[in-house]
C-alpha cells in the first residue's frame, strides 16, 4: 500500500496508460520528421500574416522568421509554414536534448500532473529535492566545495545571485572584475558586466568593472603575462576595492574561444591573494565539455567560491562554498522554476552523468571530433571561405569569409534557408558563425549532413 496519496496517484495504472498512448502517437507522428524539407506554399501566406502579427506585438521582427509547431524529432524541427531544419543552435543553446524528446516529455508530464504549476521560495515538491542534490554531488565530484545551490528561473538572475553573493561577502568592495567581450546576461546589473555598449545604451550605470584580456592561444605565455599585468594595475589602482572575477571559460558570445588552465589559475593566484571570489559563470558552458561542469574540465575545482549554471540544465542555479553563505533575506524568488522544468532538468542532467556523455571518449568529444573534422575538410577546399578554431565539445564555431559581418549575416541567413539553424558571434573584429548541437538528439549522421548544407550554402554566397 501506498505512504502517501501521492504514490498512489503517481503509479496508478490510467495514467501508465495515458502516457504511452501519448508516446505511441508522438512516434507515430515524428516518423513523417526525418530530414531537411522546404516550406509548404499553401502555407506562405498564413506564414507570413503570423510572423508579421508576432512582429508588431513584440516591436521588432524575429532574428529568424522561425515559429515552430511544437513538435520536431531529435535534432529536426518543424516550423509552421511546414519547413523542417536541423537545429544546430537549440534556442541559443537550452534544446540540449533536440526536440520532442520521449525521456524529457515523460519528465514533463509527470510535472505537469503535480499539483504544484511553480515550484518557489514557500512551496517545492520532493522533486526539487533530488534536482538540488544531483547539482550539489555532480559538482562536488572531484574535490571542489560548491555544495550549496540556489534555484532561479534564467541565467542572468543566476548570474544576479551570484553577484550578491559575492558582494555581501566582501563588502564594502563595490568592483568586479571580467574577460574583455564577455557577456554575462541582459538584466540592469548584467549589462553592465557585459562587454558590449549596445546592450547598456540609455541605462543607468550600476555596477564598476574592470575588464582583463582572455586567453590568447597563439601567444599562450604572452596572454597570461598580459592578463596578470593588467589585473595587478588595476588591483594597485583601486586596493581593496575588488569583490570578485566572474569567468567564462569558453567564450561563447565572442565566438566560443576556448580558454587554457594555466591561464586560469594564474588569475586565480591574484585572486585568492588580494581577497577576491572567484565566480565562473557555467550559463552556456555547462554539459558541454567532456566533463559536466566547464571549471572540472578544467581542473578548477579547488579555486572556484561561486558558479551559475544555465540553459542545458532547464532550471537555472548558482552553487556556492559554505563560506559564501548569504545572510537571511539576501535572495528568494516567488518561483524558481514549474514542476514540469524541474523534473525535465533532473532527467536530462541524470542521462548526461549516466548516459555516456562524459570523458575522452564520451558522445560528446566524439561529436566534436567528426564535425571538426569535417569542418576541416571544408575548410582545406575553401580556404578563403572557412577556417577555424572550431571551439570544444558541443560548443562550435567557425569563421566565414574572414569574419566579414555582413558575409556571416547573409551565409546564417541562407544556412537557415538550406536547413539548418546556426547563430552570429560577436563582430568585433572578427564575426563568427556558431553552432550549439542537440548532444542527446544529436548522431554522426546528423552532423555530416549538416556540413554538406554548410559547404552548399558556402558556395551560394
Amino acid at each position: 500500500m501506498a505512504k502517501t496519496i501521492a504514490e498512489g496517484f503517481f503509479n496508478d495504472p490510467r495514467l501508465e496508460k495515458a502516457k504511452k498512448l501519448i508516446q505511441e502517437a508522438l512516434t507515430e507522428h515524428q516518423t513523417h520528421i526525418n530530414g531537411v524539407k522546404p516550406a509548404n506554399p499553401e502555407l506562405k501566406e498564413s506564414y507570413d500574416t503570423l510572423l508579421k502579427k508576432v512582429a508588431g506585438f513584440r516591436g521588432g521582427a524575429l532574428f529568424y522568421n522561425y515559429l515552430g509547431t511544437g513538435i520536431g524529432n531529435g535534432p529536426f524541427v518543424e516550423l509552421a509554414d511546414g519547413s523542417v531544419k536541423y537545429d544546430f543552435i537549440t534556442g541559443i543553446g537550452v534544446h540540449y536534448m533536440g526536440h520532442s524528446h520521449h525521456g524529457v516529455i515523460e519528465a514533463q508530464i509527470n510535472g505537469a500532473i503535480s499539483n504544484t504549476v511553480m515550484n518557489g521560495h514557500l512551496q517545492q515538491n520532493v522533486d526539487t529535492a533530488q534536482l538540488l542534490e544531483i547539482f550539489s554531488h555532480e559538482a562536488c565530484k572531484y574535490g571542489a566545495g560548491i555544495k550549496n545551490v540556489f534555484l532561479s528561473t534564467s541565467g542572468a538572475m543566476a548570474n544576479e545571485n551570484a553577484f550578491k553573493i559575492i558582494f555581501q561577502r566582501r563588502s564594502p568592495a563595490s568592483r568586479f572584475f571580467a574577460f574583455e567581450k564577455c557577456f554575462a546576461g541582459r538584466t540592469l546589473g548584467m549589462a553592465w558586466v557585459t562587454d558590449k555598449a549596445a546592450y547598456r545604451a540609455g541605462l543607468p550605470k550600476t555596477i564598476d568593472v574592470d575588464y582583463i584580456p582572455f586567453y590568447d592561444a597563439n601567444n599562450h605565455q604572452g596572454s597570461i603575462d598580459a592578463a596578470v599585468k593588467v589585473m595587478k594595475k588595476y588591483i594597485t589602482r583601486f586596493p581593496g576595492h575588488h569583490a570578485g572575477f566572474i569567468m567564462e571559460l569558453i567564450q561563447g558570445e565572442n565566438g566560443s574561444w576556448v580558454g587554457h588552465t594555466e591561464f586560469f589559475e594564474a588569475l586565480i593566484a591574484v585572486c585568492k591573494e588580494s581577497n577576491i571570489s572567484v565566480m565562473v559563470d557555467e550559463v552556456q558552458t555547462f554539459a558541454r565539455t567532456s566533463e559536466l561542469f566547464a571549471f572540472q574540465h578544467f581542473k578548477l575545482d579547488k579555486h572556484v567560491d561561486v558558479v551559475t549554471v544555465g540553459k542545458n540544465s532547464q532550471v537555472c542555479a548558482t552553487l556556492f562554498t559554505d563560506d559564501h553563505k548569504p545572510k537571511p533575506g539576501l535572495m528568494s524568488q516567488t518561483f524558481t522554476g514549474s514542476a514540469a522544468q524541474i523534473a525535465a532538468s533532473h532527467y536530462v542532467i541524470s542521462s548526461v552523468v549516466k548516459g555516456g556523455y562524459l570523458g575522452e571518449n564520451g558522445k560528446i568529444e566524439k561529436l566534436h571530433n567528426r564535425f571538426k573534422q569535417n569542418l576541416e575538410k571544408i575548410s582545406k577546399k575553401n580556404p578563403e571561405k572557412l577556417s577555424g578554431p572550431y571551439g570544444i565539445g558541443a560548443m562550435v564555431a567557425m569563421t566565414v569569409f574572414a569574419g566579414d559581418e555582413p558575409k556571416s549575416k547573409a551565409f546564417t541567413m541562407k544556412l537557415f534557408e538550406n536547413g539548418v539553424l546556426s547563430f552570429m558571434a560577436s563582430g568585433h573584429p572578427t564575426t563568427r558563425v556558431r553552432f550549439l548541437m542537440p548532444v542527446m538528439a544529436t548522431e554522426e549522421k546528423h552532423i555530416d549532413e549538416v556540413c554538406e548544407i554548410i559547404e552548399k550554402t558556402l558556395a551560394e554566397i
